[in-house]
């Protein structure tokens, strides 16, 4: 009997714990989610209701703001350029991270674990001390002021993560199934393009979630190439013209930013789960 009694104090303390955790999980979220409120909150009030309250509901829901940001920025514009920024950027990243990695991982030698170590270095650099490097650099090779250049700068900012993420998981992959399609006549891109690659499907798909967040939301960097031009500018920087410097259209501004992060959000929505099974996934595998 008491051993049984003793067993329900304890379910009965587990039980209490889950549910503070949750609640305590749920306050947090509402806390990280808060901003995101007031932003949608203040996209739908006139400039007068913004300045006056910026916490409170709108008192009448100013739906027009969207329909002039549409306009006023050529939104369907500026999608495309951050689709086409996006797709340039995700695409080299995947390309040139996971062909190093499996190559890094399948290579044993001092030499490999050296160079392993330079090319995941890259993460421990702030971008704002070498931001003015990388300007010049792109614009001496004329990559300033074009999405496709943007695109390609990303390549050397999201690689060093992908290729830390990609190696651990490409160690769990197993060197006989190199070996059995080496036999059959597989070998070089052919390989990994066949065999290997359809394997790391849980981390891409991690991988393209985590630098389509990044990617599509950066302002920095876009700030840097893109902004000399209307027709290059990116939704973020869209977003900013609004906020000048005597007086700011805040109820835009907040409006603008709303319709530039919002596909990411609907994408992580759709995706996040896949986040964590490949983040799960490749700290087993590694």
């Amino acid at each position: 009997m008491k051993t049984i009694s003793a067993g329900r104090k304890r379910t009965g303390r587990n039980r209490a714990g889950r549910i503070a955790l949750e609640i305590f999980m749920v306050l947090l979220s509402l806390v990280f989610l808060y901003p995101l409120f007031l932003a949608i909150n203040n996209s739908l009030k006139s400039f007068g209701e913004v300045m006056s309250d910026v916490v409170a509901l709108p008192k009448q829901l100013a739906f027009e703001n969207y329909s002039y940001v549409w306009s006023f920025i050529n939104y369907p514009r500026l999608f495309l350029n951050n689709t086409v920024i996006t797709v340039v950027g995700l695409v080299g990243i995947i390309l040139v991270s996971s062909i190093a990695a499996y190559k890094l991982s399948r290579t044993k030698s001092r030499f490999s674990a050296v160079l392993y170590v330079v090319c995941i270095m890259p993460m421990l650099i702030p971008f704002q001390s070498i931001m003015l490097t990388v300007l010049r650099l792109a614009q001496d090779i004329h990559l300033n002021n074009s999405t496709w250049g943007l695109g390609l700068l990303y390549w050397g900012f999201g690689a060093p993560l992908a290729v830390f993420i990609y190696h651990g998981f490409v160690k769990g992959i197993p060197k006989e199934i190199d070996e059995s399609a080496t036999i059959d006549g597989a070998s070089g891109f052919r390989l990994f393009f066949s065999v290997i690659f359809p394997l790391l499907k849980p981390v891409t798909t991690t991988i393209i979630i985590i630098d389509v967040m990044w990617i599509w939301n950066d302002f920095l960097l876009p700030l840097l190439m893109v902004n000399g031009s209307p027709s290059t500018k990116t939704l973020t920087l869209a977003a900013y013209t609004f906020v000048g410097q005597y007086t700011s259209d805040w109820q835009y501004a907040m409006t603008a930013m709303v319709m530039a992060v919002l596909p990411s959000i609907i994408v992580f929505i759709f995706l996040q789960k896949f986040i964590v099974k490949g983040v799960v996934a490749g700290a087993v595998k590694g």
